[in-house]
């Protein structure tokens, strides 16, 4: 850990964690997380590879979307990779996420392609949602990635959701069972989004039926382009339970991520719900219609940059402790950026979605109708 303080930082407490403990019957349960984690060389290349991945996508995606292949709303992820990757490392694929539209980097570590995701972005047909989705709406059922939600807070108690679905097909098939479930879901949102009502329902909701969910705030310190400081009257964004334990975790830090999920899941299978607060940082504007420089300065961007990038960070550790070389680092970006030069590629010589996806989807059902623009015109769908 880097334990200096920096002049421009928004990040002033710089410890790897901080527990809420509630003065309730959790709070004996909640101990926190471990002091270190463990993981493979191996396992450490793939966590570089996918941060390194994410990195060199959005950037991509920024270049695409000035020179107007990618249209409409477009979020980038970078400087927030450690928190997607680390979550992704201490879970299975059997455990559940949603997120709000922020979301090319999860459609990534949850193993999607750089062809689709960035076909997607591109409203291309060999796009992970058809080309229908776009930036804002990726999805991967298979692996249990929800999306991708437009709607500032509402993914949080369909994140509820899909934790009370974890829990009922849990307890349907281990009737004998002490613990609540094998797998958790995680509900992620944004610091913007903490002050919605649903967000409180969502745990009030999840204490009462001890749902396997964990709620993470990914405090990038800015909502759209309004600091914390001035849109929240607490800023401790993880005591926001008040009777659900707990954790802030130095979100530019992948192994303290990676270490505080693997305790959180631990956690939420046997007792219920729990808090996460991730402090970390976009480099980006909001949105690729915000410079991201009007409500902070130039100099703030590059104190992060400096001090806490994640990627760097991680990358200086694992030489420094001898496990890999700057060289086979090199080689990876090397690889990385051919792939992701690659996707561009692939997305612009897609095709897009044919006139018939205009209905398909809209419904589960197999077969239904769908009316048109005036009243003869009526779709008869089967999917």
């Amino acid at each position: 850990m880097d334990n200096r303080k920096h002049t421009n930082s928004p990040f002033p407490k710089t410890t790897a964690f901080q527990i809420h403990r509630p003065q309730n019957e959790l709070g004996e349960a909640f101990t926190g997380p471990n002091n270190y984690t463990t993981a493979t060389k191996e396992e450490l290349l793939q966590m570089y590879k996918l941060m390194a991945l994410i990195r060199r996508f959005e950037l991509a995606s920024d270049l695409q979307y000035k020179e107007r292949k990618i249209r409409g709303f477009c979020h980038l992820y970078s400087g927030q990779e450690a928190v997607c990757t680390g979550i992704e490392f201490a879970i299975t694929k059997e455990d559940a996420i949603i997120t709000a539209y922020r979301d090319h980097g999860y459609q990534l570590v949850r193993g999607d392609t750089a062809d689709r995701t960035m076909a997607e972005l591109f409203g291309k047909y060999g796009g992970c949602s058809k080309g229908k989705g776009g930036s804002m709406h990726m999805y991967l059922k298979e692996k249990n990635f929800y999306g991708g939600n437009g709607i500032v807070g509402a993914q949080v108690p369909v994140g509820a959701g899909l934790a009370m679905g974890l829990q009922y097909k849990h307890k349907l098939a281990n009737k004998d069972s002490t613990k609540n479930s094998t797998n958790v879901a995680f509900a992620m949102y944004g610091d913007g989004a903490s002050n919605q009502g649903q967000v409180f329902e969502a745990f009030n909701m999840a204490k009462l039926w001890k749902l396997p969910v964990i709620f993470v705030c990914e405090n990038n310190k800015y909502g759209m382009g309004t600091s914390v400081q001035r849109s929240s009257g607490s800023t401790e964004y993880y005591k926001r339970g008040d009777y659900i334990p707990g954790i802030r975790v130095d979100g530019m830090d992948i192994f303290a991520v990676k270490e505080a999920t693997r305790y959180a899941k631990e956690y939420a299978t046997t007792h219920g719900p729990l808090v996460m607060e991730m402090e970390t940082y976009r480099y980006y504007g909001h949105s690729m219609s915000d410079p991201g420089i009007t409500y902070r300065s130039r100099d703030e961007i590059q104190e992060v940059r400096k001090h806490r990038d994640p990627i760097v960070r991680m990358k200086n550790r694992i030489i420094e402790a001898g496990i890999v070389t700057e060289e086979e680092l090199k080689e990876i970006d090397k690889q990385i950026k051919q792939e992701v030069d690659a996707s561009v590629k692939f997305s612009e010589e897609s095709p897009l979605p044919p006139a018939h996806e205009l209905v398909t989807d809209i419904y589960v059902d197999k077969q239904y109708t769908v009316k048109g623009r005036h009243a003869q015109e009526i779709f008869n769908v089967s999917q």
